[in-house]
């Protein structure tokens, strides 16, 4: 069980590899010997104590496996700031759901920038299913913002209903567990996980009819043909998890940022073994069975299925452009004078932050921002500059 890249792994973290993997196996082994790669990807991030975001361990953030932009720097949070501030001045008042909150820091520089704006939510609620996770978020609030500590709220399952305001889901969709498939002439498979001589090993099925459907879709969309052998994934529960979460709301806007492309994109023959990764202490790696509980595991997100659960959830999908055309659209530059305070060697650290938000070999092409709205009657400030609709 070797860890991506030859990364060394402490006993404690051999140990938990073995037992997550040995979870894997007998649920393999249950199934007849073949793991659809969606059930693995599940095991691997959420089984219960066992799974990535399930058991304690350091993940976002210096030290950890991989950097969220609200770890980059806190403009992040302020330009987010500015996008609550205007959805919750629209409706008179409101409060904030977050959904999957990281480290805590994204809550922290929102809420205190707002603060600061003079509009502060009723109540910013968090949705958070990893309880290591949880307890950083209550310590960072707890200690940055003892204030307003009393304003947040942890919760084990989205509201039944009732919000008015606004929801933020940073790089959250891209850990939602795809399917895995592989496309010839006249032959389509699913692939998934199986066990050889005490190793996590790829194997593959004939599709089943729901995936032949999907990927059907997908082909109507794509420029040109694929080369025989192509491999993609595609989330198939997208639009089920996103209608779910998102169901509590009676007025407000939905934003999701992640990385990842419009489907004729996204699907290029050109990209022909798709974007799954694994991500174990700041290193990717596209060894994704390997040390299963240890690392994260990712896929871009196709935001033209994205806009169409919105519109099956019965919002009005009413922005898409990049991270850095929303982060300059929303005043990344007056968030550095603010954050500066006139102090120029401040404001030059702030510069080398947003450049990593806002470039395109870094973070700011590769990342889009998505708004759902529902009820509101706002023209967001965040797609003024550029709004990509067009391209879904």
């Amino acid at each position: 069980m070797p860890p991506p890249r030859e990364q060394v792994l402490t006993p404690a973290q051999e140990a938990h590899a073995r037992h997550v993997q040995a979870h894997i196996e007998a649920q393999i082994v249950q199934a007849g010997g073949w793991l659809s790669f969606e059930h693995f990807m599940d095991l691997a991030l959420y089984a219960p104590g066992l799974g990535y975001y399930s058991a304690g361990a350091h993940k976002i953030g210096p030290g950890g496996d991989f950097t969220t932009s609200p770890e980059v720097s806190p403009l992040f949070g302020g330009c987010i700031a500015r996008h609550c501030a205007q959805v919750l001045d629209a409706l008179r008042g409101g409060s904030i759901l977050e959904i999957g909150a990281g480290t805590g820091r994204l809550a922290v520089d929102v809420l205190r920038r707002m603060e600061t704006l003079g509009s502060l939510p009723d109540n910013y609620l968090i949705l958070e299913i990893s309880a290591d996770l949880r307890e950083r978020q209550q310590r960072l609030i707890a200690d940055e913002l003892p204030r307003l500590h009393h304003r947040v709220n942890w919760l084990d399952a989205p509201p039944a209903g009732g919000l008015r305001g606004a929801i933020i889901a940073n790089e959250v969709l891209d850990a939602l567990p795809v399917a895995r498939f592989s496309w010839s002439p006249g032959r389509m498979e699913e692939w998934g996980v199986g066990v050889e001589g005490g190793r996590l090993v790829w194997k593959s099925h004939p599709a089943d009819e729901r995936l032949r459907s999907a990927v059907r879709e997908i082909t109507a969309a794509v420029p040109e043909s694929w080369p025989g052998g192509y491999r993609s994934e595609l989330c198939l529960r997208q639009r089920d998890w996103t209608a779910s979460v998102t169901r509590c709301v009676d007025a407000g806007v939905v934003l999701w940022i992640d990385y990842g492309l419009p489907r004729a994109q996204y699907y290029l023959a050109e990209r022909h073994e798709g974007t799954l990764l694994g991500h174990f202490r700041q290193r990717a790696s596209d060894d994704v069975l390997a040390i299963p509980g240890l690392q994260d595991i990712t896929a871009w997100v196709d935001f033209t299925a994205l806009a169409q659960s919105g519109d099956a959830a019965g919002f009005d999908v009413v922005g898409f452009t990049t991270q850095a055309l929303f982060l300059s659209a929303l005043g990344i530059d007056q968030e550095m004078r603010h954050a500066s305070g006139g102090d120029d060697a401040a404001f030059a650290r702030l510069a080398s932050q947003a450049r990593k938000l806002l470039l395109p070999g870094e973070m700011g092409e590769r990342f889009k921002a998505m708004a759902w709205a529902r009820n509101v009657d706002v023209d967001l400030h965040g797609f003024s500059i550029r709004n990509l609709l067009h391209s879904l």
